[in-house]
C-alpha cells in the first residue's frame, strides 16, 4: 500500500445495490493505517467536511477511504434504515481490507456516519478502532434520548471528537455514558459546534481546529499501533 500515489476509485456491492468510494493514500502512513470515513445525514463522500478530515489525517500520514451511503448514491436526502446503514460500512471495510490490506483498520465518519460504525463495531466487526467525529448522542433539543445503549460493547480503542456548543451532545450526558469505558478517548473542541465551527468571537479558527482533530488522532492512533506491537 506504501507504493500508492494517488487516489484510487472503487465500485463496492452492498448487497444487492453498489455505491461509490474513494481511497485517499497518505505517504508513509502511521502503522499502515487507513480510515474508513463515512458521512452525515445530510453530507456526501465529497462535501466539505469529509474532505477537509481526510487532508488534516492525510498530512499526517493516515489514508482515508470517503464512500457514499446507497441512499446518497441514489441522490436521496432521507438516509437508509440503521441495518442497512451498517451494511454499507461493512461492505466498503470488507473491500479496503481486502484490497489494501491495512495493518490497522479504523471505522467511523461524522454524526450518523460515526454512529453506524459505532454499532457496527458494538455488534463484533473487526476493526483496529474508531475515530468518531460529532457523535450524535441525542437529537437537537431531546436530550432525554439517548444513543448510548450500545457504546459499552464497543471492543476496540474509541477517539470521539465532540465540540463544546453541540446541539446532539450535551457534555455531561457524554461524560456520563463514557466516563468509565476504558478504551474510550473523549476530546472536546472548546467552542465548536455539531459542524465543528466556531464563533470568530472565540478567538479561534475551524481550521484550527481541524488541525486540532488531526494532531490528537494522530497521538491517538500512535497508541493504538504501540498497543498492537507494530
Amino acid at each position: 500500500m506504501s507504493g500508492v500515489k494517488r487516489a484510487i476509485e472503487w465500485r463496492v456491492r452492498v448487497g444487492e445495490g453498489e455505491t461509490r468510494a474513494a481511497f485517499d493514500p497518505a505517504p508513509g502512513p502511521i502503522g499502515d493505517s487507513v480510515f474508513v470515513c463515512a458521512h452525515g445525514a445530510g453530507g456526501h463522500m465529497d462535501d466539505t467536511s469529509i474532505r477537509k478530515v481526510s487532508d488534516v489525517l492525510r498530512a499526517r500520514g493516515i489514508g482515508t477511504v470517503r464512500f457514499n451511503f446507497l441512499y446518497r448514491e441514489r441522490r436521496s436526502g432521507r438516509p437508509d434504515p440503521m441495518p442497512r446503514l451498517q451494511e454499507c460500512v461493512s461492505a466498503v471495510a470488507e473491500h479496503v481490507r481486502a484490497e489494501l490490506r491495512p495493518g490497522v483498520l479504523l471505522l467511523g465518519g461524522r454524526s450518523m456516519g460515526g454512529r453506524a460504525a459505532s454499532m457496527l463495531a458494538a455488534d463484533g466487526f473487526a476493526c483496529s478502532g474508531l475515530i468518531l467525529l460529532a457523535y450524535p448522542l441525542h437529537p437537537a433539543g431531546r436530550p432525554e434520548k439517548l444513543r448510548d445503549a450500545h457504546l459499552p460493547r464497543i471492543r476496540v480503542p474509541v477517539l470521539c471528537f465532540n465540540g463544546t456548543r453541540d446541539n446532539l451532545c450535551r457534555r455531561d450526558l457524554m461524560e456520563r455514558a463514557v466516563g468509565a469505558l476504558p478504551d474510550w478517548t473523549m476530546h472536546w473542541l472548546e467552542g465548536a459546534d455539531h459542524g465543528f465551527h466556531v464563533l470568530k468571537s472565540s478567538g479561534k479558527t475551524d481550521a484550527g481546529v481541524l488541525n486540532e482533530v488531526g494532531d490528537a488522532s494522530l497521538a491517538w492512533l500512535a497508541g493504538v499501533v504501540k498497543g498492537r506491537g507494530q
